[in-house]
C-alpha cells in the first residue's frame, strides 16, 4: 500500500498500481497548470465515506510506495482516468479496463 499526501495533512492509502496510476494522471494534469479535484472512496474501517480535495498546482503533494519497483501502467486506465479528470466532476478512481491492455499479476 502506497501513500498519497495532499498539503502535508490529508493522506490517503492506495495500492502501490493504482497509486502508479494516479500519479501519472495528476502529474500530466499538474504539469500544464491545471487545478481539478479528486474524489475517492474511504475504506470503511477509516470511518469515513468519501475524501474530496482540490489538487493544484501550488499545493504540495507526495506518492510513497510500498514496493521498490514501478508499477507498469495500463495506457487504457490512465486514458480513462485522464477522461475522468478532464469531467465537470474531477478525478474520480474508475475501475481498470479489462482485455488486452490490462497486465496481469504487475505490482
Amino acid at each position: 500500500m502506497g501513500t498519497l499526501t495532499y498539503d502535508s495533512r490529508v493522506t490517503a492509502s492506495f495500492d502501490d498500481r493504482i497509486l502508479a496510476h494516479l500519479q501519472s494522471v495528476i502529474w500530466a494534469k499538474l504539469r500544464r497548470g491545471e487545478s481539478f479535484p479528486f474524489t475517492w472512496t474511504d475504506p470503511a474501517r477509516s470511518g469515513l465515506g468519501r475524501t474530496s480535495i482540490w489538487l493544484s498546482p501550488s499545493v504540495s503533494l507526495t506518492f510513497e510506495y510500498f514496493g521498490g519497483r514501478q508499477p507498469r501502467l495500463n495506457p487504457a486506465w490512465v486514458e480513462a482516468l485522464t477522461k475522468s479528470a478532464n469531467s465537470p466532476g474531477g478525478l474520480l478512481l474508475v475501475p481498470e479496463p479489462e482485455g488486452p491492455a490490462a497486465p496481469t499479476g504487475a505490482k
